[in-house]
């Protein structure tokens, strides 16, 4: 077992048995990439995520893929659901590296912590392809990512920047319906979710619908709410019971 085994997210604790010493995103993973100079890789999913499934089978459960990750990073798994906060960063400096964002998001960085590169799913012979090709880049030019991540820095700095309206602005329950009207045929009414797949599991979204079921008394609102909700719940049972047959097993 590695260091996911004291952690109680169930999407880390599916990584547990991995072969890959994976640590949760705390001070004393951060530290060890500091003490012995390492780079850190981010990797970042959720329980419902199927593509995440699929990298931990391919690279994470496989012993060569394994013994990269821990020769030459400090492997760090998150849970996007427990910290948004996390992802969203490193979510950021993937779209700034690459162009795309998704999960898994597979972000290597710094022993400090600032992002030198982020992609999403590799294929087990890319995913050791890219470990090797950073670690090269790291041990022989060690300037060139430096500036890489500084640069990646200065641009997740900018994009917090968000200019203020200087205008008054005028804001109805109108704008809501209409907000509505727009969302409601792209909802999954009896499975929950946004119609088609992948179903990410997007909380601010249910957050808004909740506040505009209430302040309208919107009742097929209120309906889509309650079914996204129970198959969440559902979801999170079926992963704790597959963790725990894992265990038993």
């Amino acid at each position: 077992m590695n260091q996911l085994k004291h952690e109680t997210s169930p999407y880390l604790l599916q990584h547990k048995n991995n072969p890959v010493n994976w640590y949760a995103w705390n001070n004393e993973a951060l530290s060890i990439a500091k003490n012995e100079n390492k780079l850190i890789l981010v990797s970042v999913g959720y329980a419902a995520c199927h593509w995440c499934h699929v990298m931990e089978h391919e690279s994470f459960e496989d012993n060569e893929v394994a013994a990269i990750m821990n020769q030459y990073f400090v492997a760090i798994k998150v849970d996007r659901e427990e910290r948004p906060d996390i992802d969203q960063i490193y979510m950021n400096a993937a779209q700034i590296t690459s162009g795309q964002g998704g999960w898994p998001l597979n972000v290597v960085c710094l022993p400090d912590g600032k992002p030198i590169y982020g992609a999403t799913y590799f294929p087990k012979e890319n995913w050791m392809q890219f470990l090797l090709h950073f670690q090269n880049l790291f041990v022989n030019e060690y300037d060139k990512v430096f500036n890489q991540a500084d640069r990646i820095s200065k641009g997740l700095q900018s994009i917090d920047i968000i200019e203020l309206n200087p205008e008054k602005v005028s804001f109805t329950k109108a704008h809501l319906y209409e907000i509505w009207n727009n969302w409601q045929p792209k909802l999954d009414m009896e499975f929950g979710g946004r119609s088609g797949a992948p179903k990410f599991m997007m909380p601010n979204n249910l957050e808004f619908l909740l506040r505009y079921a209430y302040q309208t008394n919107d009742k097929e609102c209120n309906a889509y709410i309650k079914t996204t909700l129970k198959k969440w719940h559902l979801v999170a049972c079926m992963t704790y019971w597959v963790v725990a047959l894992q265990d038993t097993a």
